[in-house]
This record gives structure tokens, C-alpha cells and sequence, in this order.
């Protein structure tokens, strides 16, 4: 375990998930949800949804990636041939023994979750959701959720993948006519500048412009299953 070892977040919010990853140490992805590759050393997960009880609204278990396929869902989930997404690739990442976060990541702000991606110090340090985030990483996430609740698909690209993304962290919005990238970095020419020192709701009003004079956004379903 290193400082730098890549965490990836992600959500379970089913019983029959948990008791998949419980008892068979797997955990599925839809490919289209990273397409990047899932690039972590560990994987984590969030409970979400009454079903999980006192644990919902929290990260209280996490394991050492093994490996990884790429499946259909309808190999991974054979009971349900007929699911409408039964023909989409998926990642089965496979993981070591199951364990336990002591103290857990509580999402104390009731934030919206989707996958997180965290380094292993931030990590092990975590009680709460907004400590797995660096200060960069939180504002780029603000405008992915702000564009989010306006229909808008967007890629999050996360500080620890600035080695990859020189203009991480970004977040990206394919559009029309051409993509459209926003980033914390000062020195990425010819990317939109995201400045939290600045208003969140000028950021976004430009956010928008620019999107729209590149086409719009393409359409996109957001739903994860």
C-alpha cells in the first residue's frame, strides 16, 4: 500500500450486488461508465438505499483490485436475458478479500454520489465523502453535478490522472461539433478555464455558451445499471 495508489469509488445499491461482491468478489461497470479503464489499485463502495440500513449513505467496505473482463451483462447476470441492456459490455472487476473501512466515509453533505476516483492517503484519512476530493477535484466535480442535473452528460477526469491528462482535473462534454473541455490547470492552452474564485453561476451561464455554440451536447442516456 503506497501513498499514490489509485482508489476508485463506486455504488452498490442492490442486495443481490452486495451479496455478489460479498461471496464471489466481483463488482460490475458499464464500459460506457469508464472509458478510461477502471484504473485503480482499490476499489471501494458506497451503500446507497434503505435496503442497506444503518450502512446506506456510506463507504464501509473496500478490496484490492485482482483484475478485470470485459463480459455482456447478459454473461454476468445470466438470470436476466431479456434486460434491455443485456447486450452492453460491462467490466467484472475482480477483486481480493472484502474489507471492512474503520471509521467509514459518511456522506455527511448528502451529496450526490457517482464514481469518485481518491488516492489511498486521502483514503485511509476519509470520514467523510468531501475528504476523498483534493480542492480541485471537488469545484470540477460541482460543475459535472451542475451539468448533470441540466441533462448534460460530461466526463470528470480527476487530479490523479494528471500524469495521463495533462489537464486534469477537467471536465469534458462532448458536443456537436466538437468536444469542449474545462480544467483547474493554469498552463492547458485552449481549454476553458475553471476559476473557483470566480461566481459557480457565471462559470456555468459561459459553460453553457460554449456548449451551445458547439451544437449542443450529444445525447447521451444517463442511467447506470
Amino acid at each position: 500500500m503506497f501513498p499514490e495508489d489509485r482508489v476508485l469509488v463506486g455504488i452498490i445499491n442492490r442486495k443481490r450486488d452486495f451479496k455478489i461482491l460479498q461471496e464471489q468478489h466481483w463488482y460490475r461497470i458499464p464500459q460506457r461508465q469508464m472509458p478510461r479503464g477502471i484504473n485503480a489499485e482499490y476499489l471501494a463502495f458506497f451503500l446507497s438505499g434503505s435496503v442497506f440500513k444503518e450502512q446506506s449513505g456510506g463507504v464501509h467496505y473496500f478490496a484490492r483490485y485482482r483484475g478485470v473482463e470485459l463480459v455482456y451483462r447478459r454473461d454476468l447476470l445470466p438470470e436476466q436475458p431479456d434486460h434491455v441492456r443485456a447486450d452492453d459490455p460491462y467490466y467484472k472487476v475482480i477483486l481480493e478479500d472484502i474489507q471492512t473501512k474503520i471509521p467509514p466515509v459518511l456522506n455527511t453533505d448528502k451529496r450526490t454520489i457517482t464514481f469518485v476516483r481518491t488516492t489511498w492517503d486521502r483514503f485511509t484519512q476519509a470520514r467523510s465523502i468531501r475528504d476523498l476530493y483534493s480542492t480541485s477535484d471537488y469545484f470540477v466535480d460541482r460543475i459535472y453535478h451542475a451539468l448533470r442535473n441540466r441533462g448534460i452528460r460530461s466526463e470528470h477526469f480527476w487530479e490523479n490522472e494528471s500524469k495521463d491528462y495533462d489537464y486534469a482535473p477537467a471536465v469534458r462534454v462532448v458536443c456537436e461539433q466538437g468536444a469542449f473541455t474545462a480544467t483547474t490547470q493554469d498552463d492547458s492552452e485552449g481549454f476553458f478555464k475553471l476559476d473557483a474564485s470566480q461566481d459557480e453561476d457565471s462559470i456555468l451561464k459561459e459553460i453553457l455558451a460554449h456548449i451551445k455554440s458547439l451544437g449542443g451536447p450529444v445525447s447521451v442516456p444517463l442511467f447506470y445499471d
